[in-house]
């Protein structure tokens, strides 16, 4: 068996960026797996929006709807989903600027909406997102889409789409590096931090 070969745009991990935990084949493949139960959940791609909560949860949202062009040749709507001012624990986070929320002419009333996101942890992004979209209109129904979900909820929030579930220490950093953000892809687990 031929020895693996590194990738030249994805830098060697440092001992405490932790261990891979999905390289970019696993990424593109659960992203797949995602588009399918979508698909599947919805009997077809009619009336599905896709908003991707920033940062990373942007270009996952686009990958997703590309592949259900793809296999359905029908366009989705996708848009982005800024919930910095709709969080929570600003005071405990630092505050970064506001991103661009920006959603299909269409709107979003009587859209079924699947709020795209990297990881899921506590669930407090997704209490935001959930707060922006009905600022936003009255959709048919909202799900919910992530790359990761790390367990340690702090509110009744559950992922109707996972790629991958990565049971994780509450004191452990999960990090997602996207290609258009990061220049690769993958997800590591790291031993310090703590919320991703």
């Amino acid at each position: 068996m031929p020895a693996a070969q590194a990738d030249p745009a994805r830098p060697d991990p440092t001992p405490d960026e932790g261990r891979t935990v999905l390289d970019a084949r696993d990424v593109s493949r659960a992203l797949t797996r995602i588009a399918h139960e979508i698909l599947e959940r919805n009997k077809g791609a009619d009336d599905l929006l896709l908003l991707g909560v920033h940062t990373r949860g942007v270009p996952l949202a686009r990958r997703i709807a590309e592949r259900i062009h793809s296999v359905e040749g029908h366009r989705v709507g996708v848009g982005s989903l800024d919930v910095t001012m709709y969080r929570d624990d600003l005071r405990s986070h630092p505050t970064r600027g506001p991103q661009r929320t920006d959603i299909p002419a269409t709107g979003i009333d009587g859209k079924v909406v699947v709020l795209v996101d990297d990881v899921l942890f506590s669930g407090r992004t997704v209490r935001a997102a959930l707060d922006a979209v009905s600022d936003l209109g009255r959709p048919a129904a909202v799900r919910l889409a992530v790359l990761v979900d790390r367990g340690h909820r702090e509110l009744p929030i559950r992922a109707d789409h996972v790629g991958k579930n990565l049971p994780s220490a509450r004191t452990e950093r999960v990090g997602v590096l996207l290609e258009e953000i990061d220049g690769y892809d993958e997800v590591r687990i790291s031993g310090v931090g703590g919320p991703a």
